[in-house]
């Protein structure tokens, strides 16, 4: 993905999979699709990431605490 939205959700009262939930729904809105791959910091996930509904969640050391970076990538990574 070279390409993405960010996402910023600090809310400590949602889980993180709501988080990626609603940024799933705000991407959805506003760019018409669904997105496919969501970068979260690595301390926001426990193991390399997961998945959420249809959304390949990938842990990664360069993105911020709460920040949420969606997209759609063609391969998605495993």
């Amino acid at each position: 993905m070279k390409v993405g939205w960010m996402w910023f959700d600090n809310d400590p009262g949602r889980s993180i999979e709501e988080k990626i939930q609603r940024a799933v729904q705000r991407y959805r809105t506003k760019f018409g699709r669904f997105p496919n791959t969501c970068y979260v910091n690595q301390r926001s996930v426990t193991g390399d990431g997961f998945r959420c509904g249809k959304v390949k969640v990938v842990a990664v050391p360069n993105i911020l605490l709460h920040h949420f970076w969606l997209g759609v990538s063609d391969a998605t990574p495993s």
